[in-house]
């Protein structure tokens, strides 16, 4: 898929993949058949990265742009998807931690994940399009959206207050070539 130009550019490869995917995914709720890599960053140029198996967000220079992580995506219908980095073998999921819920990495492959199995529904995030931002919001936990600090090197983790001016939960995406 030809990635347009333009200041819509991303939108329209996310949208273009979610089509595409859809009407290319096997019938009676089977796992989505197609993964796709997106570069993700927020509006402030941070990126996403690992340390000490956890997902920062920070600003990436010289020799330490290869630590960056793609996005994985897989389609579950038009809106929500399972995200994951490393080639969809570690997925995002939401989990209740006392009153709180908290973003993790799961060592779960994404394609092995299902839009019909309750349990997969922690690993679901519903895309919203905030033209020309994206926002992604739990699935399993409504009214918890994906988000990263202001200061870099923060990991990147939930808020229930998407309009907080704390955190940044807007995201810009490119599909990676």
């Amino acid at each position: 898929m030809e990635m347009c130009r333009g200041p819509c550019s991303h939108l329209i490869s996310l949208l273009l993949f979610l089509l595409h995917s859809e009407a290319a995914c096997r019938p009676l709720g089977r796992r989505p058949c197609r993964m796709q890599a997106f570069r993700i960053w927020d509006i402030n140029q941070k990126t996403f990265y690992l340390r000490n198996n956890q997902l920062v967000a920070g600003y990436l220079q010289g020799p330490n742009i290869k630590l960056e992580e793609n996005i994985d995506m897989v389609p579950i219908d038009p809106h929500a998807m399972f995200l994951g980095i490393r080639g969809g073998k570690l997925c995002l999921s939401c989990v209740k931690s006392g009153d709180d819920m908290r973003l993790q990495l799961e060592a779960v492959n994404i394609t092995d994940l299902s839009r019909t199995k309750e349990q997969d529904k922690l690993f679901s995030f519903i895309c919203s399009d905030n033209s020309p931002t994206t926002s992604f919001e739990s699935a399993a936990c409504p009214g918890w959206f994906i988000c990263m600090a202001l200061e870099a090197d923060q990991p990147v983790s939930l808020t229930n207050r998407p309009q907080d001016t704390l955190v940044v939960n807007k995201f810009y995406f490119q599909e990676d070539q």
